[in-house]
């Protein structure tokens, strides 16, 4: 029992402390993108530079630059309610404790590569759309009422069985876990398992984010507390659609500060 305090007490520190540390490292590089300016756009909104290639960098840096962002973000934002899941899953293999160690980390390695690739589609997305956006003026002056559009849209998300269904497999539940082989192979195979479930269940939560601002620290902070509040709380699933609710909400009133005049 003390042996399995103490290997819980350490497992929380150190996913404590990768916390802090990407956290602190969101926090420092939302402060530096803020000290650039977004570029004014027809519509009476700004496009954040994140989208544009800097003079002297090349697309590939580009890319890279976003996707070390994307990242660091990834981590800070799905941590608190992954380290609940990486816990069940050390638990659920029975090995000495640096084996243990090493298919946790290739379990969070399996399911951060996830978000890595979707971070990959969303930069090419993301990029495709400001390139449209800047060459036509009257595309650009729709994105005010797209973006209301989009939130409202990823809250009825929040409805459906589809959610419901993948929220069932991010629960912390016990589940799925106990017949697991202690071998990198599985190892990696869960964790991508786990990141996919993860990927299409946060689907409406991670549009919302890059629709307002993937950059914004208070939309980062909101999006992270609906994320672990639907999965670690007993009722996630209400919690869910009350959270679908104000997004419906939230798209609604843009969409109308949107197309009525000032």
């Amino acid at each position: 029992m003390t042996s399995v305090r103490t290997s819980q007490r350490n497992f929380v520190g150190i996913s404590a402390l990768l916390f802090a540390a990407s956290t602190a490292l969101i926090v420092a590089w939302c402060g530096s993108m803020s000290a650039m300016h977004d570029m004014p756009m027809p519509g009476g909104w700004n496009m954040s530079m994140m989208w544009m290639r800097m003079p002297g960098q090349s697309w590939p840096g580009t890319a890279m630059a976003f996707l070390s962002m994307w990242q660091v973000m990834m981590v800070a934002m799905m941590l608190p309610s992954l380290v609940p899941m990486l816990w069940r899953y050390r638990q659920s293999i029975g090995t000495n404790g640096m084996h243990r160690a090493v298919l946790t980390a290739m379990v969070g390695g399996g399911y951060f590569a996830v978000w890595t690739l979707f971070g990959a589609l969303a930069f090419f997305v993301g990029t495709t759309v400001a390139q449209f956006e800047m060459q036509s003026p009257s595309l650009a002056r729709t994105v005010p009422v797209a973006i209301g559009a989009v939130v409202s849209l990823a809250g009825a998300l929040q409805f459906t069985a589809w959610k419901a269904h993948h929220l069932a497999c991010c629960r912390t539940t016990p589940q799925c876990c106990h017949a697991l082989r202690a071998d990198l192979r599985t190892a990696l195979h869960h964790g991508v398992r786990l990141g996919v479930h993860c990927m299409h269940c946060c689907f409406g939560l991670t549009m919302v984010l890059l629709a307002i601002g993937v950059m914004d620290l208070r939309a980062m902070a909101v999006v992270t507390a609906a994320i672990s509040a639907e999965r670690l709380a007993p009722a996630g699933e209400r919690v869910a659609r009350a959270t679908g609710a104000m997004m419906i909400a939230g798209g609604l009133i843009l969409v109308v500060r949107a197309v009525l005049p000032e």
